[in-house]
This record gives structure tokens, C-alpha cells and sequence, in this order.
């Protein structure tokens, strides 16, 4: 028994010893059958620094893996660092492609970055550094659009005719034409006029004053840039300067002929313009002729805003020659100089107009004789949805007919009269008129004259006609049945 104990712990130490000599290519010593079983402990001595070894390397707060970085993390460290140089993108994978413009710089020169770099998260980076406020929804929900839009517009409006290079601006063209859909300017400089030079002793002082030229003050002239905007639908200008200080010059916000010629030959040439705005100009009516000239038979414009101006009948003319002229839906001579004679040319192109939808006088002074022409037109107009006739010395006698209008007219849905001298006479008519129609939703009397009592029963009217507009939204096939039965029963009786 005492053998067999034996040769089992020989056994378990000579298996040990094989372990931790086994690079010495030694035989392990003969087993001996004499000692005891306490003599193989030596062997698993030098497992404790083996462990100890392990756990100094594991407890390394220096010691990773991820020392060495890959192969394509240097590479892409390297592409970004060389992209001014060598722009190498698409023909990268696309999870590379991602990780390169994540860390691109947004301040990369526009001939690099414009015709290469499609994604939107790269512009966002670009919008978000350079501007606070950022509306995307305004320029079509595209970073990219808006990056170039507004870019373009900081450049037009800090352009200084005389001082400022124009390269600045047609050297971005090619770059630009594929994105800009709009272009909004609040200001145009006019040129830096220099001090006249002091008068010498010799020199004659019997000239008048009116003998000395006049600086030139033509601003910056759109028709090379617009022409190279091919995708362009939106022009929206304002002819004048921001935070002039006391350096103020009325000077400073003029229009002149020649700006007026150039811009509309330009409007003239840009056949996929749909929206021109041009308020706050100070336009007269020559000028405003020489505008609405270059607009006749305009292929798509949709949209003319000249409010806030110094149009007069003769301009209103013109304007009534352009609604017969072009496929106009939205016109707004807001706070102009239009009077009766000038209302009742656009009245009388309202009446055989198909095609627009909103007109815009208010802040004007056409009063009962140019008030009482449009309400005649729109009985026999059958497109016009929204009128807007505040603020134009309006009283009871327009008031009469448009209660009539109420009872004729299908297709008008929003309605202004505020800051009229409506009266309570007219505003009882105006109520009789509204119980018969089931079409206009909003109709504003605010600071017309009109009783309390007639103003609460009108709005419950709109209110019944909203509700019935919603049930007809809901339910469109009920509300054709209900028109057929009634039809019928019309037709029967």
C-alpha cells in the first residue's frame, strides 16, 4: 500500500517537472520511492511569479490593444489632411466616405467642396458656422441650397459698384448655378463718392453749382449673374442701404433709371423666374411701366410684389395691361399711390381675368369710385380667392355692392375691409349679403364703424361656412350627392 502511494506522488512530480523543464531538454530525475510525499512541493514553486507577471500586465492603465490604429483610420487621417490638395471621396466606400467628411474642415475652399461634396450633413457643418440663425425650411429643406443662396446674397449685398472686384461674384457662378433658386438682397451700395478736390486760386468761381457732374449712382447690375442662374425661380430686392447712420443720404436709397432699365431687361431674359419682388425702391410709375414692360407675356411668372412704393394710376395701368398679358396669380400694390382711376383699369382686367387669385390694395386711397369697380368685377369674376381693400377711404356705398357680390360670387374666401368708414348702414347690409353666401371664410371689419351686433353675427356666419367647409374636406363624395339631389330638386320644382 505504502508503494503504491508512492510511485502515484513520483508520478505527479516527475509530470510537474516535465512542465517547467521541458525547454530544457533534460530527462526528468528517476523516481525514488523513499520520499515522501512533501518533497514534490519545490516543483510548483514558481507558479506564484507566473501569475504575478499576469496581473502587473492586466492592471497597466497604459497597456491596449488599440494602440496601433488600423490601416484605414491612417489612411483617412491622411486623406483629410491632404483633401485641399488631392480630394479624393468617391472612390472611397461609402462608411469611409462618412468618416472623411465628418472630419473635413467647413472652412475648405468652394472650388474643393461645391461640385465634389453632395451631402447634406457636410453643409449643415458649413451653415451652422457661418450663420446663427438658420431657416433651412426656406430655401427647400436643402443645406447645400442654403449654403450658396445666402453665401451669394452676403456678396451682392457688400458689392460696391467702382471699389469691388466683380470677379468676386462671377467666379462663384459656376459653382453656384446649379443650386440657387433664389435670390433675396435688402440693400445694393451705391458707389463711394470721392471728395471733390479743393478749387485752385486761378480757377474761375462765376460757374454755377448746377454746372458740376453729378456722381453716378447705378448699383450693382444683375443681368450677367441672373443669365448664369439656370434653376433661378425667386428675385426679392430692395434697393437701398442698412444701418447707413449718420452717414444718411437720401442718395443712398435711390433707384435709377439705368438700374431700372437693366433690371428689367434682366427679368426679361430669365424665363424660368416665377416670383419678383421689388419693394421699398421707391419705384414711380415711369418706372414701374419700365418694369411691368419687361414682363409682358412672361412664360411663367406667377408672382409680382411691388408694394411699399410710389406707384399712381398711370403704374396701376400698367399693371392692369400685365394681368391681360401673362399668367399672373398673386399681385400686391400695397401701400402705393393708386387712386380711383387706377383701380378701375385693374377692375376692369379683373373682370375678364382666368387667372389670378390674390390681389393686394390696401394702404392705397381708391376710395368708393375705384371700391365700387372691383366689387362689379367680381361679379362676373370667377377665380379671385382673397381681397385685400384695407385702409382705402372706403364707406357705405361700396359696402352696398359688395353685399350683393356676397350673394353671386362662389369663389372669394378671404376678404379685408378694416380701417374703412364701413358705418353700421353698411355693416347691416354687409350681413345681409353674408347670410346668403356659403363660401367666404374670413372677412376682417376690424376699425370699419360697423355695430357690435352686426360684427358678432357675421363671424358666427364665417364660422358656420369654416365648419361646413371642413364637413365638405372630410367627406367629399357626400357633399357632390347632396349638390346632384339638390340640383334635382331645383330642376323639378
Amino acid at each position: 500500500m505504502q508503494d503504491s502511494t508512492t510511485l502515484g506522488s513520483s508520478q505527479s512530480s516527475v509530470s510537474t517537472q516535465e512542465r517547467h523543464s521541458a525547454s530544457d531538454q533534460a530527462p526528468p530525475p528517476a523516481p525514488q520511492a523513499s520520499k515522501p510525499l512533501a518533497m514534490t512541493l519545490p516543483a510548483k514553486s514558481k507558479a506564484p511569479s507566473f501569475r504575478r507577471m499576469r496581473r502587473v500586465i492586466a492592471e497597466d492603465a497604459e497597456w491596449t490593444l488599440v494602440i496601433v490604429p488600423l490601416l484605414t483610420e491612417l489612411c483617412i487621417q491622411h486623406i483629410v489632411r491632404n483633401f485641399h490638395n488631392n480630394p479624393i471621396l468617391k472612390q472611397l466606400l461609402p462608411e469611409h466616405q462618412q468618416k472623411v467628411l465628418n472630419h473635413l474642415s467647413p472652412d475648405l475652399p468652394l472650388a474643393v467642396t461645391a461640385n465634389l461634396i453632395d451631402q447634406e450633413s457636410y453643409w449643415q457643418r458649413c451653415c451652422t458656422q457661418r450663420w446663427p440663425v438658420c431657416h433651412v425650411a426656406k430655401h427647400g429643406g436643402s443645406w447645400k441650397r442654403m449654403f450658396f443662396e445666402r453665401y451669394l446674397e452676403s456678396l451682392l449685398k457688400h458689392f460696391i459698384p467702382g471699389t469691388t472686384d466683380p470677379a468676386v461674384i462671377l467666379d462663384l457662378l459656376p459653382l453656384c448655378r446649379n443650386y440657387v433658386r433664389r435670390i433675396q438682397v435688402d440693400q445694393f451700395l451705391p458707389p463711394v463718392r470721392l471728395p471733390l478736390p479743393p478749387r485752385t486760386g486761378d480757377q474761375s468761381d462765376s460757374g454755377s453749382e448746377g454746372e458740376t457732374e453729378e456722381p453716378v449712382m447705378d448699383h450693382y447690375q444683375l443681368g450677367e449673374l441672373v443669365a448664369g442662374l439656370s434653376h433661378l425661380e425667386e428675385l426679392d430686392l430692395v434697393y437701398g442701404v442698412k444701418d447707413c447712420g449718420m452717414n444718411f443720404e437720401w442718395n443712398l436709397f435711390l433707384f435709377t433709371y439705368h438700374d431700372c432699365q437693366s433690371l428689367a431687361a434682366t427679368i426679361k431674359a430669365c424665363h424660368t423666374l416665377k416670383i419678383f419682388r421689388l419693394t421699398r425702391s421707391k419705384v414711380d410709375d415711369d418706372k414701374a411701366r419700365i418694369l411691368i414692360r419687361g414682363l409682358l407675356d412672361h412664360p411663367v411668372l406667377e408672382e409680382l410684389d411691388l408694394s411699399h412704393n410710389l406707384i399712381g394710376d398711370r403704374g396701376a395701368r400698367g399693371a392692369a395691361k400685365l394681368l391681360m398679358h401673362s399668367r399672373l396669380r398673386v399681385l400686391n400694390l400695397a401701400n402705393n399711390q393708386i387712386r380711383g382711376p387706377g383701380a378701375q383699369s385693374l377692375a376692369h382686367a379683373l373682370a375678364h381675368n382666368t387667372n389670378l387669385t390674390s390681389l393686394n390694395l390696401r394702404l392705397n386711397c381708391i376710395e368708393d369710385e375705384g371700391g365700387q369697380a372691383i366689387a362689379h368685377a367680381l361679379q362676373t369674376n370667377k377665380c379671385l380667392t382673397t381681397l385685400h381693400l384695407g385702409s382705402n377711404e372706403l364707406s357705405e356705398p361700396t359696402a352696398t355692392l359688395l353685399s350683393q357680390v356676397f350673394t353671386i360670387n362662389t369663389t372669394l374666401t378671404s376678404l379685408n375691409l378694416s380701417c374703412n368708414h364701413i358705418g353700421q348702414d353698411g355693416g347691416k347690409q354687409l350681413l345681409e349679403g353674408i347670410l346668403d353666401n356659403k363660401t367666404l371664410l374670413e372677412f376682417d371689419l376690424r376699425l370699419s364703424d360697423i355695430a357690435q351686433e352686426s360684427e358678432y353675427l357675421i363671424g358666427q356666419a364665417l364660422c358656420a361656412n369654416r365648419e361646413a367647409a371642413r364637413q365638405r374636406a372630410l367627406n367629399p363624395s357626400h357633399f357632390i350627392s347632396s349638390l346632384i339631389a339638390s340640383s334635382l330638386d331645383n330642376s323639378m320644382g
